[in-house]
């Protein structure tokens, strides 16, 4: 049975909110479902840590019409809300299915779950699945720890990516399953000291960084860390994409100990991403840096035949290196190859080879059997 429970949220959150002392907690049952149109639960709260434990399922509206609208920002958000506990075994189902196929003519609700300028926050052990466009989003967020977390969604689902940070530091992702139509994880631009280890994607496309300097705009992103991840299935594997004409810098950023089966595209620095044209975009004068990034023990197989992509902008990605990465085919007969442009580094024990990387700048390409 599900039931319409907007004003019965917004007023235990009041009560939750306003509590004082110890951890107050609220418990969404098991057996039921709870509907909830587009809500807001606004801080700061009295006490240092909230708790709310989903042991239930929480659902999106039914229809676009119950909604309230197009174009809406978000599902749940939480907001100003410092030592915010999110846990528990229950679904919290987005009902995207039915946003997929409306294209321009009623634009989806652009996040499910949106945490928005929240420090000391836990998500653990959720499940979020279907969501009409970004599943979990953080925001402005300071000391950040994910895991456990199951979010999915089809392959085929647009612009449903699993966590999206923007703006945010001192974040840990780990031990989590991401599938989704779009990326499993994409760090965008304000983030630092980002961590994430051991996370199971695909399908999606991949983990990224970016995209950043769309309009011109200056961004950074520095210290993200990425472990013992697998990708199997994904369109991409690890990528860094930029827009030409922004400006700011991709720094001090490492893939470690990443295991691919039939991944597309596994390694791509792309300075000339445009929106998602295959084409890509010409060079312009100012261009996002990317540098120090390093690429260790990336394994696997390959659905495409080019498996490693620098294309750099014409100022150059600077200090990239590949160590002990392995990528074959997984097409029999198919051969892997390499592109680069304008990047500069080292490489040891990397198959397909990538000559670029003793600090030749012209665009060169290179296969291996």
């Amino acid at each position: 049975m599900t039931a319409c429970m907007a004003k019965a949220f917004t007023k235990a959150w009041g009560a939750l909110c306003g509590a004082s002392g110890g951890t107050p907690t609220l418990v969404i049952p098991p057996g039921r479902a709870f509907s909830l149109k587009p809500v807001k639960f606004e801080g700061p709260c009295k006490s240092n840590s909230i708790h709310i434990q989903v042991a239930g399922n929480i659902v999106a509206p039914s229809t676009v019409a119950a909604w309230g609208g197009c174009g809406i920002p978000f599902w749940l958000c939480f907001s100003n809300v410092d030592g915010l506990v999110l846990d528990g075994s229950g679904h919290i189902d987005g009902r995207g299915s039915q946003w997929w196929n409306h294209g321009q003519q009623c634009k989806a609700p652009e996040k499910a779950l949106l945490f928005d300028n929240n420090n000391n926050l836990s998500l653990r052990g959720l499940n979020v699945v279907d969501s009409p466009r970004s599943h979990v989003n953080l925001n402005d967020c300071n000391g950040v720890s994910i895991s456990g977390l199951k979010i999915t969604a089809p392959g085929n689902s647009p612009n449903t990516d699993g966590i999206n940070v923007s703006g945010s530091s001192h974040v840990s992702i780990v031990q989590s399953t991401i599938g989704t139509g779009d990326d499993c994880i994409a760090i965008k631009g304000g983030c630092s000291n980002i961590n994430i280890t051991g996370i199971s994607c695909g399908p999606g496309h991949g983990i990224s960084i970016g995209s950043l300097g769309e309009n011109g705009a200056t961004e950074q992103v520095e210290e993200v860390h990425v472990r013992n991840c697998n990708f199997t299935g994904t369109e991409h594997g690890a990528r860094i994409k930029t827009v030409p004409g922004g400006s700011g810098y991709v720094r001090r950023i490492t893939f470690e100990q990443i295991s691919l089966n039939a991944a597309g595209s596994p390694i791509i620095i792309d300075q000339h991403y445009c929106d998602g044209k295959e084409e890509g975009c010409p060079d312009q004068p100012k261009a996002v840096a990317v540098s120090d990034v390093t690429f260790t023990g990336v394994r696997g197989t390959s659905s495409d035949e080019q498996v490693i992509t620098l294309d750099c902008a014409a100022i150059g990605c600077n200090d990239i290196r590949m160590v002990q990465v392995a990528i074959t085919s997984s097409v029999a007969g198919k051969r892997g190859t390499s592109f680069c442009s304008h990047a500069h580094g080292t490489s040891f024990s990397t198959v397909p080879a990538v000559p670029c990387l003793s600090g030749r700048a012209l665009a060169t390409k290179f296969s291996t059997d």
